[in-house]
C-alpha cells in the first residue's frame, strides 16, 4: 500500500508540474494586453510601457517562465494587476465562500444522492424506484443557475425565508453563515444528487445478485444489515469516484452559481480577472484549482485502497 501511495503522489506532483507550466503558457497566448487595462483610456505609452515594466510583462517568455517558478518554490503567485494586492491573499479571501458552499452541497449531495440511490436499488421495479429515479433525471437536466434564480423568486422574494444572495463568514453569525449557503447550495446539490443516485443503484444492484449476497440472506440476517454492511461496502468503489469528481466540479464549476448568488468566491474572482485581463489572478486560480483537482483524486485514490486492497496489486 505504501508503495502504491507514493507513486500516486508522485504522479500528482508531475501533473501539477504540467499543469503549472500549461497554465502560464496560455496565459500568454490570451490576446489583449493588461497594461493597457490598467492604464486606462486615454493612457499614452509611455504610462503604458512604465506599467508593463512594472509587472515585468514587456520581459521574455522564459523570463517571465523562470520568475513564475521561482515564485512558486517561496508560496508567491505574484500580485494582481488591479486588486493592487498579492494573488495569494485574494485567493485566500475567496476561498472560504467556494469551500463553504461546495461542503454544504457535497453533505447535501451524499446524503441525499446515495440514501435515494439504495432505496430505489432495495426497491427495485417498484414504485419508489421509478419515483426516485425520475426525480434523480430531473435534477441532472435542470440548470443549476435556472433553479438558482427560481429558488430565489420563490424562497427569498415571495415566501422571505432566505437571503437572496451575498456571503456571511462563519466567525460573524454562524447562523446567518448557514443561511446564506442553502440557496446556492441546493442549486448545486440538485445535480450531483441525481448522478449520486443513479450511480449507487446501479453499483448497489449489481452486489444485490452475487452469490454473498444471497448466502447472507440465506443465514438470516435483517436486510438492512446485508444491504449497508455487504452489499454498500462491495459497491464503493464507483460511488467513491463519482463523489470525488462531484467535489471537485463543485470547487471549480460554481462560477455561475456564484455570478447568480452574488457569492464572493473564487468563481467571481476567477470570472473578474478574465474579464479584466488579469493575468496573475487568472494563473493562481488556474493552479490552485488543478492542485484542488489533484488532491482530492489522490484523496480517492487512497480510499480505494482501504475500501478494496486488491487495488494496490492492479
Amino acid at each position: 500500500m505504501a508503495g502504491f501511495i507514493v507513486r500516486r503522489v508522485f504522479t500528482t506532483l508531475v501533473v501539477l508540474a504540467i499543469v503549472s507550466l500549461l497554465s502560464f503558457s496560455l496565459m500568454q497566448l490570451v490576446p489583449g494586453d493588461p497594461a493597457l487595462v490598467l492604464a486606462g483610456i486615454g493612457a499614452t505609452g509611455d504610462q503604458v510601457q512604465h506599467i508593463r515594466q512594472e509587472f515585468g510583462l514587456d520581459q521574455p517568455f522564459t523570463v517571465q517562465l523562470l520568475r513564475w517558478y521561482r515564485g512558486l518554490l517561496h508560496g508567491d503567485l505574484g500580485d494582481s494587476v488591479l486588486l493592487g494586492q498579492s494573488v495569494m491573499r485574494a485567493i485566500f479571501e475567496h476561498v472560504p465562500p467556494t469551500v463553504s458552499v461546495a461542503v454544504f452541497a457535497s453533505v447535501l449531495s451524499i446524503v441525499l444522492g446515495v440514501g435515494s440511490g439504495i432505496l430505489a436499488a432495495v426497491q427495485q421495479g417498484k414504485m419508489i424506484d421509478r419515483v426516485v429515479m425520475g426525480v434523480a433525471v430531473l435534477g441532472v437536466s435542470v440548470p443549476s443557475f435556472w433553479l438558482g434564480l427560481l429558488l430565489i423568486v420563490l424562497l427569498a422574494v415571495q415566501l422571505d425565508w432566505l437571503p437572496a444572495g451575498g456571503y456571511v463568514p462563519f466567525a460573524q453569525d454562524p447562523f446567518q453563515w448557514l443561511r446564506s449557503l442553502v440557496l446556492p447550495g441546493v442549486s448545486l446539490a440538485l445535480l450531483q444528487i441525481g448522478y449520486l443516485a443513479q450511480i449507487t443503484r446501479n453499483a448497489l444492484i449489481d452486489v444485490l445478485h452475487q452469490d454473498f449476497i444471497r448466502s447472507a440472506r440465506a443465514k438470516g440476517l435483517v436486510e438492512w444489515t446485508v444491504v449497508t454492511k455487504h452489499a454498500l461496502s462491495n459497491a464503493m468503489l464507483p460511488i467513491l469516484t463519482v463523489t470525488g469528481i462531484m467535489f471537485s466540479l463543485l470547487l471549480s464549476g460554481s462560477v455561475v452559481t456564484e455570478t447568480v448568488f452574488s457569492v464572493p468566491g473564487l468563481g467571481r474572482l476567477m470570472a473578474n480577472a478574465i474579464l479584466s485581463r488579469d493575468y496573475p489572478v487568472i494563473q493562481g486560480t488556474l493552479l490552485l484549482t488543478a492542485a484542488a483537482f489533484a488532491f482530492i483524486n489522490l484523496l480517492v485514490d487512497i480510499l480505494y485502497v482501504m475500501a478494496d486492497p486488491r487495488v494496490a496489486y492492479e
